[in-house]
């Protein structure tokens, strides 16, 4: 990963940052210390973002999921008024 003094950073901003949006990220340094890492943001958007269903395939919900448990909520809420 390549290393650049922030001198040279400031005057190569545009380049740079167009290089670290292609996948070659780069570390800002200054007086030879590393500071921060750039690199590409790749945040979904708005209309790629899935919810519904991302776990299909990994869970399974029993066939009898809505009477599970009918007998104990029965004795704790029904019966007799």
């Amino acid at each position: 990963m390549q290393t650049i003094n922030i001198h040279e950073a400031k005057t190569h901003l545009s380049r740079l940052v167009e290089q670290a949006a292609n996948g070659e990220p780069f570390i800002i340094a200054r007086a030879g210390k590393p500071l921060v890492k750039v690199m590409a943001l790749h945040a979904p958007e708005g209309g790629q973002v899935k919810r519904l269903g991302f776990m299909a395939g990994q869970i399974m919900v029993p066939d009898d999921f809505d009477r599970m448990g009918e007998d104990e909520i029965e004795r704790f809420f029904g019966g007799e008024a």
